[in-house]
């Protein structure tokens, strides 16, 4: 817990106060008075008295919310942030062009799950990875133990170490104190939890593997990456539900803007796509039972959704002060301004329809990072899929953003389904490739769009379009928000 109120408290986190504290304190005190706040199970009595007395208030607090007028970037190439490497493990495979190309193309990577026996599952479906190769990264004997929540990450991350120039004959030159890593995950070592529960349930706990604990265990990726590299930075893993990856980006920025590292590697990895992880999210009533048409099964904001879809693997950045970053003649691929997260303080899996929790942390965010509301021209959006999800977001985007007609949206979840815990890891990938590359990837099946999604989501067909600032979205289980945003780097 101590870990993650320090990441989340110094990272432009928004709190939600109370607009008018004393009608809420009167409302408490009354109902504890009446002995309605005291039985914990009468959850639509406790729910009726909170609504009434907060709802105002919060309406008052997100009018209040606004953006300075004249924001200041950051200057200091202490505390400026590049992005100077990046890596991935995708549906597509390991390298970062192909997954972008494949996404620019609209090339959907959802399919019939085989890698077990889904046929009396009323989901079928998934963005299955297929002949994922380590070679390089990990040996064999490992290769072996490791689950693939781990294996994934390993391999975007030295691919993202590779990619920033930060090979191991360099690395052992550096200080490597001053080199950490957050990786997160939503679920962790899940193939490897379900198989030890399964061992001592069928055989008895002496046919529990002794890397049980170790694969199953969140902080892992982070703490394989920094054994393998030497990296003594700091070094610690969030889990946040489909949040969690940019809940780190925006701790590891903390780390480098108050000098205590000077480069961070950073992402989120999932490998879900195993029995229990799919059952259930479908005992959640949350995915897709489009079992016919797989491809079409992810299809954001239109009026057919019926659902997400479960995709897997993991991206990883490099995030390094622009200090650093020069001094060693790094390639810069990008800037990240800055990020913020917050909570909806609602509800475990559903979004508050006012979006109120999203339109602060999008506010929070663009405070943190010196942007004004008017230079945001793209969104990579959460986008899931989901009846309720898609256009609370959809609605939170345009409390932020008055004139909408600039910006364009889209929706990676889309073409290679909810990567949960990877998913903000992926999708900052596609942003800053929107970014360099000046185009920007379809939202596909977009059919027949919800009327209040007025935005332009790009649909179906790849759009060019040149991004002045972008942000990513991703929202997870249990009210968790967090919003990042990216810029094309100029000295």
């Amino acid at each position: 817990m101590t870990m993650m109120t320090t990441a989340g408290s110094s990272c432009s986190t928004s709190t939600l106060l109370f607009g008018n504290k004393e009608l809420v304190r009167n409302k408490l005190v009354s109902g504890i008075r009446n002995n309605s706040l005291i039985r914990p199970f009468e959850a639509k009595q406790f729910g009726s008295i909170l609504a009434k007395s907060v709802s105002k208030s919060r309406q008052v607090r997100a009018m209040a919310s606004q953006i300075p007028t004249a924001p200041k970037r950051e200057k200091d190439p202490k505390k400026r942030i590049v992005i100077t490497g990046m890596g991935v493990v995708s549906v597509y495979g390991n390298d970062v062009d192909t997954f972008y190309s494949r996404l620019l193309a609209g090339e959907s990577g959802i399919s019939l799950i085989d890698r077990f026996d889904t046929s009396s599952l009323p989901t079928r479906i998934g963005g299955q990875i297929r002949n994922f190769s380590s070679e390089g990264h990990i040996d064999g004997k490992n290769d072996r133990r490791l689950d693939d929540c781990w294996r994934y990450v390993l391999v975007a991350g030295k691919g993202a170490l590779e990619d920033a120039n930060l090979g191991t004959e360099i690395l052992e030159s550096m200080d490597r104190s001053r080199i950490g890593v957050i990786v997160g995950t939503g679920m962790g070592g899940l193939a490897t939890f379900s198989g030890g529960v399964e061992s001592l349930i069928l055989r008895g706990y002496k046919k529990i593997t002794p890397f049980f604990v170790p694969y199953s265990i969140t902080n892992m990726g982070s703490a394989l990456i920094a054994i393998d590299r030497g990296l003594m930075g700091p070094n610690y893993s969030i889990s946040t539900a489909c949040a969690t990856a940019n809940f780190c980006f925006c701790a590891a920025a903390n780390h480098i803007r108050r000098g205590e590292a000077d480069i961070m590697v950073v992402g989120g990895t999932e490998a879900a796509i195993v029995p229990i992880g799919v059952t259930g999210f479908i005992s959640c009533r949350a995915l897709s039972q489009r079992n016919g048409e797989p491809q079409k099964a992810s299809r954001p904001w239109d009026k057919n959704r019926d659902g997400f879809v479960m995709g897997e693997g993991s991206g990883v950045l490099i995030m390094e002060s622009l200090e650093s970053a020069m001094k060693r003649g790094a390639n810069i691929i990008a800037e990240y301004l800055g990020g913020a997260v917050n909570s909806d303080a609602h509800h475990m899996t559903d979004p508050r329809k006012d979006g109120l929790g999203v339109s602060s942390c999008i506010i929070k965010s663009l405070e943190d990072a010196g942007v004004s509301p008017e230079e945001v021209n793209y969104i990579n959006a959460h986008a899931t899929s989901t009846l309720a999800g898609d256009l609370a977001e959809v609605n939170a985007i345009k409390t932020v953003f008055k004139n909408t007609s600039v910006i364009k949206m889209n929706g990676t979840k889309s073409i290679i389904g909810h990567g949960l815990g990877a998913a903000g890891g992926l999708e900052a990938i596609a942003t800053i490739k929107a970014i360099t590359t000046g185009w920007l990837h379809p939202t596909i099946n977009q059919d027949n769009l919800e009327p209040e999604v007025t935005i332009d989501t790009v649909p179906n067909v790849k759009k060019k379009h040149e991004v002045h600032v972008g942000i990513s979205n991703s929202f997870g289980f249990g009210g968790h928000n967090s919003v990042v945003v990216f810029a094309p780097f100029k000295p």
